[in-house]
């Protein structure tokens, strides 16, 4: 059974920390790219960050670059996102997703879905 299973939300304060993990089980990890989405309350879902397989090459949207950081440790199947100076427009629930080798620029056609953790930015 396939499962990606994300944590490490909560509360925190604007320019406040957090990191979310997403764990992976029931397919080869190393063959994936893995991102993170997010939605915000009567928004859509849109893509904030995205590694890549075998290069482990980096993608982030707009607001996020200089703030948030992807990283994966394969061995551990995990993904993090260490996301810094954290502003209340970053409230949404943030989703994992596992795309098969790279992160594709439409953002679409992910293979794998996992629940989401909540992250909730106070000013």
């Amino acid at each position: 059974e396939v499962q990606l299973q994300a944590s490490g939300g909560g509360l925190v304060q604007a320019d406040g920390s957090l990191r979310l993990s997403c764990v992976a089980s029931g397919f080869t990890f190393d063959d994936y790219a893995i991102a993170w989405f997010r939605q915000a309350p009567g928004k859509e879902r849109e893509g904030v960050s995205c590694i890549a397989s075998s290069d482990h090459k980096t993608y982030y949207r707009n607001s996020a670059k200089g703030r948030f950081t992807i990283s994966r440790d394969d061995a551990k199947n995990t993904v993090y996102l260490q996301m810094n100076s954290l502003k209340p427009g970053d409230t949404a629930v943030y989703y994992c997703a596992a795309e098969r080798w790279l992160c594709p620029s439409s953002w679409s056609g992910f293979d794998y879905w996992g629940k989401g953790t909540l992250v909730t930015v106070s000013s």
